[in-house]
């Protein structure tokens, strides 16, 4: 099988609410759910994660590309996104993990 989280996201929301709320963000495999993000995430950095919750991107028509056969629509990338709450007193060091 796949690998379940492909990678951190790294962004300004996502950074403020690990510093806030303990909760970490992480791009996974569209085919997951959360019973195995869960053992994923606790597997991979040795915590205890508390709740898991799951969104759906992408798929519609995004961008009209202009090339000299005219105007090609694309889909937008699909992808899911994670956001895993973790115990309190324990924390994920994402920047040096990789």
């Amino acid at each position: 099988m796949q690998t379940i989280i492909r990678k951190p996201v790294i962004t300004e929301k996502a950074t403020m609410c690990s510093e806030s709320l303990n909760r970490f963000t992480f791009e996974v495999d569209k085919k997951a759910n959360k019973l195995e993000i869960k053992k994923a995430v606790e597997k991979m950095y040795g915590i205890n994660v508390v709740d898991v919750r799951t969104m759906n991107y992408g798929g519609g028509a995004s961008s009209a590309k202009y090339t000299n056969k005219g105007v090609i629509e694309q889909k937008s990338k699909q992808w899911k996104k994670a956001i895993v709450s973790v115990a309190d007193g324990q924390t994920i060091d994402l920047f040096n993990n990789y």
